[in-house]
């Protein structure tokens, strides 16, 4: 999946760097500085992740369009109309997101082009891989004098299971998806309260030399001095949120892209939260 660089994405990141900006030149000593990093940021790649998002919706549209589009192609050509005259009239009909590339197909075929050129060009149009993929077997096919009405419907069937898979895969993960995010949201609460709350009270008993002395500490051993576990549970934090990202987006999707999606959806939010909790991180 590949986006173009467009120039509302300029908008975003000039936004950004103002916020930024401004951050520096007057909220550097304050609690919200490391807050309205974070911000800035977001709203920086925002769009590029709206869009992403929105090819997304766009690709899983045209997939089910295509279902209909095969279908009824299906049920033209076994009327006993061939099948460059069947997809003309096939792309008469409304077909959604998909209808834009079924109508450029039918131009292709009347204006003489081979249908298998056109067929290829259609499939990288879409570029989508299921429908890429399904155009690459029609074409065997075509070209090996088989019989397309069956192929369609095997194509047909193929891209449907395929379908059935993947919406049964994601239902059956539901649960722990839900999970995942609230065992994430429990870790940074229970960080936040280990960091403003537990060690603070250690540090007024003397507890901290002790725990210096463990190693939780640079430092000379039983020194007194009060410790700071803030990067350390930070740290934590960012990790926690990679790796459970990974695990969400490969098990409901089975791509590490949607994994990763899910990782600075769950990064971002963490270091808002803390940050805006604690006045830094």
């Amino acid at each position: 999946m590949k986006l173009k660089f467009r120039k509302i994405y300029l908008m975003g990141i000039s936004i950004g760097l103002i916020i930024l900006l401004l951050d520096f030149l007057y909220f550097m000593k304050t609690r919200w500085f490391f807050s309205l990093i974070v911000l800035a940021i977001s709203i920086s790649w925002l769009q590029f992740w709206l869009d992403f998002l929105k090819e997304m919706n766009r690709q899983k549209e045209i997939e089910t369009k295509f279902l209909e589009f095969v279908r009824t192609l299906v049920s033209t050509v076994k009327s006993g109309i061939p099948i460059p005259t069947a997809i003309i009239e096939t792309a008469r009909g409304d077909f959604g997101g998909l209808s834009p590339y079924v109508k450029k197909l039918a131009n292709q075929i009347e204006w003489g082009i081979p249908i298998q050129e056109a067929l290829f060009n259609f499939g990288n149009n879409t570029k989508s891989p299921v429908i890429k993929r399904s155009i690459s077997i029609v074409m065997e096919a075509e070209r090996s004098g088989g019989d397309i009405e069956n192929v369609l419907d095997s194509v047909t069937e193929s891209v449907l299971n395929i379908k059935k898979i993947k919406e049964e895969r994601k239902a059956s993960v539901h649960p722990q998806i839900v999970q995942g995010y609230i065992v994430f949201f429990v870790f940074i609460i229970v960080m936040l309260v280990l960091q403003l709350k537990l060690f603070p009270e250690l540090n007024k008993t003397g507890l901290a030399g002790g725990l210096a002395g463990i190693g939780l500490k640079e430092g000379v051993i039983g020194s007194s001095e009060p410790i700071s576990l803030d990067n350390i549970f930070f740290g934590l934090v960012i990790i926690e949120g990679f790796f459970t990202g990974i695990m969400i987006g490969k098990f409901s999707e089975g791509t590490l892209k949607q994994g990763l999606l899910h990782s600075i959806y769950l990064i971002t939010i963490a270091t808002l939260v803390i940050t805006t909790v604690k006045g830094g991180i």
